[in-house]
């Protein structure tokens, strides 16, 4: 009997947990760690099993859900890595900065040990689905090692190369657009609304043929109806994206005209205490509220 393929995720967010749930119904077994203190009850009782941060990493295979570049950095440093089992390859699977992933990957070839970009396309709900979207990038036979996890989680992953950053800078071009598309949702909404037209029939007419994707179809009706709770994806991760977009174009001598704009839009918001625990694209009340 094939012995069944042992995977550490580290960091239990919403995104981490739904992974945790989604790679048990696989098949494959998860070892579970949190830096905080967590109920994770939940993830026990569906057959996860709880380890200490030591034991998480002597697994071959490990996936980390961690928020931001400081938290990466700042947990897998050169202490902790020299650490790890030696066939252990760390799956990256946050949204990071492209620079962040290169520090990353440079820490793990001086430990010795495997590391892949991995950041993803989707919600909690496109994890559990099964309809996450992964674009990796990293040695080929890493991506190949990995592959069983990638596989388990999402509809389709991409590989874009070797050099670790060019995932990032994907995955933060798809959120680019994204921005741009709620955007401009918020504002033909807020149009035909001061226009006395019913915004849901809008959105229909909007959706129905020209802009038939899940951005318009999924965010359009939560902006009409103000739909935005429990949030999917939070203004303030919203803004760090934004920030990240800015500093990736800096890093390529790139100007990004609408770039500031959206950035001061997600900071109005975050500062706005009626916004600021919200789904990203509560940004749109922004608009509808004159309050830009």
């Amino acid at each position: 009997m094939t012995k069944k393929v042992r995977v550490s995720i580290l960091g239990l967010g919403s995104m981490g947990s739904a992974m945790v749930s989604r790679l048990l119904e696989q098949g494959l077994d998860i070892d579970v760690w949190n830096r905080s203190a967590k109920n994770i009850d939940g993830l026990l009782s569906q057959g996860a099993r709880q380890v200490e941060l030591g034991q998480a990493l002597q697994n071959n295979l490990v996936i980390s859900m961690l928020s931001n570049d400081a938290a990466a950095l700042g947990f897998f440093d050169a202490e902790l890595l020299a650490t790890a089992g030696p066939e252990m390859l760390h799956i990256c699977m946050s949204t990071l900065s492209p620079n962040a992933s290169k520090v990353l990957a440079e820490r793990h070839k001086s430990a010795g040990l495997g590391f892949i970009s991995a950041p993803v396309l989707g919600r909690p709900a496109a994890v559990t689905s099964g309809n996450l979207l992964i674009v990796a990038a990293g040695d080929p036979a890493d991506i190949s090692k990995a592959s069983v996890v990638l596989e388990s989680l999402s509809a389709k992953y991409w590989n874009v190369g070797e050099d670790h950053s060019k995932s990032l800078l994907v995955k933060l071009g798809v959120n680019y657009n994204l921005i741009h598309a709620i955007q401009a949702i918020a504002e033909t909404v807020a149009l035909v609304e001061s226009g006395g037209v019913d915004p849901n029939t809008f959105v229909e007419i909007l959706t129905h043929t020209a802009f038939t994707g899940a951005a318009y179809k999924g965010y359009g009706p939560m902006i009409v109806n103000q739909n935005y709770t429990p949030p999917g994806f939070t203004v303030e991760l919203g803004l760090k994206d934004m920030k990240l977009v800015e500093e990736a174009a800096a890093e390529l001598d790139l100007k990004l005209p609408v770039a500031k704009v959206l950035r001061e839009l997600f900071e109005t918001a975050l500062a706005d205490p009626e916004l600021q625990q919200l789904d990203w694209s509560a940004i749109a009340e922004l608009t509808r509220q004159r309050k830009i």
